[in-house]
């Protein structure tokens, strides 16, 4: 097939779509050379932007998190939410080209790669002012309760989060990281009572 010679920042989006796309169909068996075809590049291409796999993959993740971000600050700012659909939407945001990540893998990343697994949990401890916010609203408004810790329910959030990502439980158990993201949220809200 014939290269076709494509924007800096769109080949820049493009491998980090192939690396997440790649990584979902192998894991950490991915090349770059798999990411590499799938951009229709070459080898040489791809060194020439990431020093090696790691770097690459560094990259994927933090292009993820901003995914994310951006996610979120369209549910922060959309005016058709309440600010209880807001802190839900928020906690399990993720955008749409996102839907198909099996981020059930990422616990591959813990021991192969400990600085993958590092990168994402900064992402995750990062950047709550925005939920803190919203969280506090829900007090002023009273549709959450104002004896809540919010700092608890972050470290609660964080920490599960980070578990979901680092071992392969939901993955045997056949249970999505978007169902699991779904079932936390809604026990950090509604609690496990009827």
């Amino acid at each position: 097939m014939p290269r076709i010679a494509k924007e800096p920042d769109q080949l820049k989006i493009d491998v980090m779509e192939a690396c997440i796309k790649t990584f979902n169909e192998k894991g950490l068996k991915l090349t770059v050379e798999d990411v590499a075809k799938l951009c229709h590049v070459s080898k040489k291409t791809l060194y020439l932007m990431y020093a090696d796999k790691e770097a690459m993959l560094i990259a994927a993740i933090d292009y993820v998190f901003k995914s994310i971000k951006a996610c979120e600050k369209e549910v922060y700012n959309d005016p058709n939410l309440s600010t209880l659909e807001k802190i839900k939407k928020i906690m399990v945001g993720m955008p749409d080209k996102l839907q198909g990540v099996d981020f059930t893998r990422s616990y591959e990343f813990k021991e192969a790669y400990p600085s993958l697994h590092k990168r994402a949990n900064m992402h995750l401890e990062s950047d709550w002012e925005p939920t803190i916010e919203l969280i506090k609203k829900g007090m002023d408004e009273g549709v959450i309760r104002k004896d809540i810790n919010i700092n608890v329910v972050k470290a609660i959030v964080e920490s599960t989060i980070e578990n979901f990502l680092a071992n392969s439980t939901f993955k045997k158990a056949g249970i999505s990281y978007t169902q699991a993201l779904d079932y936390l949220i809604d026990i950090v809200l509604n609690g496990i009572t009827t």
